[in-house]
């Protein structure tokens, strides 16, 4: 098994890109590029940005010189964030917006006003979405709606309003956070998560392909996170190849500055766990679950 996982990466070693990612070393990397103050002058929306990944994310971007715009709905805790990065970056801009992204117009609205008051979205993080499912047939039709029309529709709606913005400018780089779940089909509460993760990845995979078929200067990237120790699952139980926020949050924002087209984060085990998890019979893939 350990020779076909490492078959299984070398092959995917000829991808360019998303495999000199692999090589890099998300401390170091970033050390570098907050040397160059790489995002000077530029600007990145993310949205789910009051805790977890999100508010992770936008303290590494602040780092790297980057002005932001954050949303989620909690204000109070992007006020914090916003005083916090203000008084520590003095040279970047930071505002943000009240947004439930269960709310579709909103989203538009919203996105819509942070482009006219930076006049240009360098970047747009679909990061907003919830990790609540049960089992299927079990009579929590409610909650497993509600994740999938969360993690897949309401991140739809923000894929659109980003386009909209990008296609206008004819420029920026779309980043959506999907989930190593959307690999392969999970039991139990993985179910319908993994499912909309899933619809999530194959949407920005399409629009990738239609900036391919149009030859429109603009990026998309999907992440595809392992288990990352955050606010929303503190008190869950210990996980396989666990990480700490920050580490995590430090491989997704080194992913995205490399300009992947997709990576698994943090790379190592997880781009090894994915090529595994596409090829193993599900006995095995329920032991990842």
């Amino acid at each position: 098994m350990q020779r076909k996982l490492i078959h299984l990466v070398t092959k995917s070693a000829r991808q360019g890109k998303n495999q000199i990612f692999s090589a890099i070393q998300p401390s170091r990397y970033l050390q570098d590029l907050n040397k160059q103050q790489t995002g000077r002058d530029k600007t990145v929306l993310i949205t789910g940005a009051s805790s977890g990944l999100g508010e992770g994310m936008a303290r590494l971007f602040a780092k790297l010189g980057y002005n932001l715009a954050i949303c989620a709905r909690r204000t109070d805790r992007l006020e914090r964030l916003q005083s916090e990065l203000m008084a520590q970056y003095p040279n970047i801009r930071v505002e943000y917006r009240a947004l439930d992204v269960s709310n579709y117009d909103a989203i538009f609205e919203v996105f819509d006003a942070f482009t006219a008051d930076f006049g240009t979205i360098d970047r747009i993080v679909v990061n907003a979405g919830v990790g609540d499912s049960r089992r299927i047939g079990k009579g929590r039709f409610d909650t497993n709606r509600y994740t999938v029309e969360i993690n897949f529709i309401s991140a739809l709606a923000q894929c659109e309003a980003a386009m909209n913005i990008f296609r206008a400018q004819n420029s920026g780089h779309l980043v959506v956070i999907s989930s190593m779940s959307a690999m392969r089909g999970l039991p139990k509460h993985l179910t319908a998560y993994g499912a909309s993760k899933a619809g999530l990845a194959h949407l920005a995979e399409g629009i990738r392909a239609d900036m391919l078929l149009t030859k429109l200067p603009i990026q998309v990237s999907t992440i595809y996170p392992g288990y990352i120790r955050t606010e929303i699952n503190e008190n869950a139980k210990p996980l396989p190849f666990e990480v700490d926020t920050d580490t995590g949050t430090k491989a997704i924002v080194a992913a995205i500055e490399a300009g992947v087209d997709e990576a698994c984060v943090p790379s190592l085990p997880w781009s090894m766990v994915g090529r595994a998890m596409k090829h193993l019979p599900l006995q095995m893939i329920n032991k990842f679950s």
